[in-house]
């Protein structure tokens, strides 16, 4: 009862705390700062301080780096100054993402006098400005599966094509310039090629579907940190299942210049067979092997067996004495 309470009060203040940013800001306000809060918080800061602690204590951070002392920005052709030209056009671009939505948003809403294309004030739930739950998860699963689906297709057939043209020639000399992948390096390319695979294939399908800013801002959170996971070269990451495996996919497309894993979970990329390595398959099998699944699952149904053919004794004996008595 307590906990249900408790989940209650804290929608009640969160519906209260978002009606009161919805009120007090513009929705060019909100889909400037916004953004730009969460790709600083969950993005740029956590790669800085990834970014540092390789530096700064490389006989530790080599130890859980999965190509070793290859993984070591410092360590990789180019050096100090490589290092510092991918942090600074990573940052770059991440301001220039945001600064392209809210000139979109600006131009829409103030110029043209249209609505915003994203859906800010104004829904079905309390408030008047929260999403629907139910659209909310709806957009949140279309989001993520057409991005992945752009993300793929751009990929290959425009970054990694040989008909890809300029956009392909500055993929490669720009991104595909380091071999070893750190965080940083999730935002590193040209800018043109970093509009059209990181920006376009999240914010086309917000605004084609017009989703609630509530379900962008999560799924840019979600990706923020997809970015700063996988790109880090690190064997230690928070889910064993997908991370894990998206972080191996990222390493060898890296190492390999590009001859593979042209997607983010690696299901398209199974689909298609361009997988380089271990596939998302062999990702899952793996980690059922690691804990135990299917010996815990055999375990479990012979003890419900057990447990089930001990009820039936006791029934069948009960039955026996009944009779006797009678």
């Amino acid at each position: 009862m307590l906990s249900s309470w408790s989940t209650s009060l804290n929608l009640v203040f969160f519906s209260l705390t978002w009606t009161t940013i919805a009120m007090t800001y513009s929705p060019l306000q909100l889909e400037f700062f916004g953004p730009l809060f969460l790709r600083t918080l969950l993005y740029l800061l956590p790669s800085a301080a990834f970014l540092l602690f390789d530096l700064g204590v490389p006989s530790l951070s080599v130890e859980i780096k999965a190509q070793g002392e290859m993984g070591l920005p410092a360590r990789q052709r180019g050096g100090a100054a490589k290092v510092r030209r991918v942090v600074g056009w990573s940052v770059f671009n991440v301001m220039l993402a945001v600064v392209i939505q809210a000139g979109v948003e600006w131009l829409t809403t103030d110029v043209l006098r249209m609505r915003s294309l994203l859906l800010i004030k104004g829904s079905t739930w309390s408030f008047n400005h929260l999403p629907n739950p139910w659209t909310l998860a709806k957009h949140a699963i279309l989001g993520l599966v057409s991005r992945n689906i752009l993300q793929y297709y751009i990929h290959k057939h425009i970054l990694h094509s040989p008909t890809g043209g300029t956009f392909a020639r500055l993929h490669q000399s720009w991104h595909h310039s380091v071999y070893v992948p750190y965080s940083f390096v999730a935002s590193y390319d040209h800018p043109a090629c970093y509009l059209l695979y990181r920006f376009l294939p999240l914010y086309l399908p917000a605004i084609a579907f017009r989703f609630h800013i509530m379900t962008y801002l999560l799924l840019l959170a979600l990706f923020s940190l997809e970015d700063v996971f996988t790109y880090s070269g690190y064997t230690v990451l928070p889910s064993t299942i997908m991370l894990r495996g998206m972080a191996r996919r990222i390493d060898a497309h890296m190492m390999s210049q590009g001859k593979g894993n042209f997607g983010p979970l690696g299901v398209l990329d199974w689909v298609n067979g361009t997988t380089l390595g271990a596939d998302l398959v062999d990702d899952l099998r793996e980690e059922m092997e690691r804990h135990d699944v299917q010996e815990r699952t055999g375990r479990a149904i012979d003890g419900a067996g057990d447990a089930a053919g001990g009820l039936a004794a006791k029934f069948k004996n009960r039955s026996k004495r009944g009779k006797g008595r009678g």
